[in-house]
């Protein structure tokens, strides 16, 4: 297998030589310190401590949503601290495409850069139809008016990512910044207000349902659901780390990504974890008041962890109990913050995501053209956002109104999460591969828990993906990343695989090849 230009490689793929100033348009700008990694990293997740996670309670009650949390933090910190050795020894912004590229030649890149793509595409479209959401409850506008909404926030965003590597940072630190002080400035006014065994712990198994039911004086069990109850659980509470993973993309962006992509990818996981669990502690924790309503048209007052499980804004229903206001306009902004934090920093990923990608030539060449000015990948960018809001639009004016809104937060948001899981099971496993074939590439970073890290991480991403195919939801949104796959393998075995280019990632890949074990 020669290495020159045009010459078949590994897998069935050429390269073609890439051509007077290829490389020059398409020049990114170092920015980034340790602290815009930081805030970055935990832009990217602090929506899922708004809503998302909550639901787990209805699979678990509390305590199999804290047990199944502890287990999602043991697969994220066996994924970050792999990331955080893969990423300064290969700092290319192509992330988990770029470690897999090496560990399983150009097909494996290619596999687990699509399912990336899945995850940075739909994962924003989804978070702006909840901003959309709330910005409709808070201005009382028609629900008519959502798509509004969704574009506006695309235009805003999308041009903040656009202007320039300081501008998108500096945004990015902003509403990170805003997004944490929400969040204490919740858990310091709810601690007055902790009662844990009555309202955390009202939640039972019906004897002959087996359903959740509430326990009105609350010192339930802490498994209601036993075992089955922490495994159902554990896919929510991946809402509370979801995205950390995307720091790598900003390798080529970072000042130091050798000593700082590390420090920026931990510091960002450990914040995280702090987070979380005081959300998971405080919120189901105080007197949280919530008005369900059921098919017969019934309704009933739910309280505590039993309502959060069911609930769309569980820390404004929080400050709802906390300050007893129920026109919550001021407070319900506040909560947007979060959204808008992790909003922005997806469209940051799926820019750089099918940038690289496309930089190597498995996507389109035109689509890594970056700005002249501002060194931004802004034909990445908007193909991102254009992609994920045509697919809202299509399912909107489809099906319209509430089932509208029950596809885009159920199979939309689920062919997202899929994507992210399995993107963690292969570069899990591309960690273990790198580790075992290529021992010495450089490593400035190394971690502590090895390919023992790896392999749980491999074993709960693999347990969390059995249990969300069990949900017909999950199920259904499947078939949407199979479609996703055939369409993106279909260019890339006709088109993609004789059009390669020796980028970053493609040269370090094919340079160490002699490196590794046989």
């Amino acid at each position: 297998m020669a290495d020159k230009a045009g010459s078949k490689q590994e897998g069935g793929v050429s390269y073609q030589a890439a051509g007077l100033g290829y490389f020059e348009d398409r020049e990114l700008r170092r920015h980034a310190g340790v602290f815009y990694l930081w805030a970055l990293g935990v832009a990217a997740v602090i929506s899922g401590d708004f809503s998302g996670w909550n639901l787990g309670f209805a699979a678990g009650g509390w305590g199999g949503m804290f047990v199944g949390t502890i287990l999602i933090t043991i697969m994220y910190l066996g994924l970050t601290y792999s990331i955080a050795e893969m990423s300064p020894a290969l700092p290319h912004t192509g992330g988990a495409y770029s470690f897999a590229r090496t560990a399983f030649g150009p097909w494996g890149g290619f596999i687990t850069g699509v399912a990336e793509n899945i995850e940075y595409v739909l994962t924003p479209a989804v978070i702006v139809y909840f901003i959309g959401t709330y910005l409709t409850a808070i201005f009382g506008t028609p629900p008519e008016w959502q798509p509004f909404y969704w574009i506006a926030g695309y235009i805003i965003f999308v041009t903040a990512n656009a202007r320039g590597v300081e501008l998108s940072f500096m945004v990015t630190a902003m509403v990170t910044l805003m997004a944490v002080a929400v969040l204490v400035t919740f858990f310091i006014s709810a601690i007055p207000f902790v009662d844990f065994n009555r309202y955390a712990l009202n939640i039972g198994a019906d004897p002959v349902t087996g359903a959740a039911v509430e326990l009105p004086e609350g010192n339930g069990p802490f498994l209601p659901f036993g075992v089955y109850g922490v495994l159902a659980a554990m896919p929510f509470a991946v809402w509370l780390f979801l995205a950390i993973e995307q720091l790598p993309l900003a390798a080529e962006e970072s000042v130091d990504p050798k000593r700082d992509m590390p420090r920026g990818i931990m510091l960002g996981m450990f914040t995280l974890i702090a987070l979380g669990f005081l959300v998971l502690f405080l919120n189901p924790s105080i007197p949280i008041e919530r008005t369900v309503t059921d098919a017969s048209g019934a309704t009933t007052t739910v309280h505590g962890a039993f309502a959060l499980g069911t609930s769309g804004e569980p820390i404004l229903d929080g400050f709802r109990a906390i300050f007893d206001l129920h026109a919550a306009g001021a407070l319900a902004l506040a909560a947007v913050v979060g959204l808008v934090a992790s909003f922005h920093a997806i469209i940051f990923a799926g820019g750089r995501q099918i940038y690289s990608l496309s930089r190597a030539g498995y996507f389109p060449h035109f689509l890594s053209i970056t700005d002249a000015k501002h060194k931004t990948p802004n034909i990445a960018l908007i193909t991102s956002a254009v992609i994920g809001l045509a697919v809202m639009l299509v399912v909107w004016f489809t099906m319209g109104g509430k089932e509208a809104g029950s596809f885009i937060g159920g199979v939309l948001l689920n062919m997202a999460v899929f994507g992210a899981m399995f993107s963690y099971l292969l570069q899990a496993l591309t960690f273990i591969q790198l580790r075992r074939r290529f021992p010495h590439i450089e490593r400035p970073f190394r971690s502590p828990f090895g390919t023992v890290g790896a392999a749980l991480t491999v074993i709960i991403a693999l347990v969390t993906i059995g249990f969300q195919l069990a949900d017909p939801t999950y199920r259904t949104g499947i078939i949407g990343v199979v479609i996703w796959y055939g369409l993106t393998i279909l260019y890339f075995a006709v088109h993609g695989r004789k059009n390669l280019v020796l980028s970053p990632e493609e040269e370090f890949a094919i340079r160490h090849r002699g490196d590794r074990k046989p």
